[in-house]
């Protein structure tokens, strides 16, 4: 690849990943969120992809038996198996992620991401996004989840112990 061409490469990257956000916060807006905004699981891979933090929020059972993302940073949200919030959230955040770089919550259906959101918004954190649908999306007319949204449903990477 010649100078030009990469450099000609990064700008449609840059300009791809503004758009993405911009999405977001479109979305973030329109649902009144005080966060940065609210990404598309395959949108939220793309920013992974250009450097962005994705904080993986389940459990670590969740991690274990359902799966995970290669290279998200994994902090529980609720502790397993007593589910009571992790009173060091925002510490081994502060640990993983700068407060100025962006940083993308993932839980299973997106609600703890969505609170995990908040808190790190209201830390400091600057640019924080909510990942909708989560890893496994919502449960289908059956009862069952990875039907219906989610990143596994749209075949994003992901890895089982």
């Amino acid at each position: 690849m010649t100078g030009t061409s990469l450099v000609q490469s990064q700008v449609l990257i840059i300009c791809l990943m503004d758009k993405i956000k911009e999405a977001a916060r479109k979305r973030g807006l329109e649902l009144k969120l005080p966060y940065a905004g609210v990404l598309l699981p395959v949108e939220a891979h793309a920013l992974m992809l250009a450097g962005a933090k994705l904080v993986d929020v389940r459990t670590r059972a969740e991690l274990h038996f359902v799966g995970s993302v290669p290279g998200s940073e994994r902090i529980e949200w609720n502790t397993f198996p007593d589910g009571a919030r992790n009173a060091t959230f925002l510490e081994q955040l502060a640990e993983e992620v700068h407060k100025n770089e962006a940083v993308m919550f993932l839980c299973r259906s997106g609600v703890r991401s969505h609170a995990a959101a908040i808190a790190a918004t209201e830390a400091g954190w600057t640019e924080a996004y909510n990942i909708l649908e989560g890893f496994e999306g919502d449960k289908d007319a059956d009862g069952h989840r990875n039907t219906v949204g989610g990143w596994k449903h749209a075949r994003l990477p992901w890895i089982q112990s």
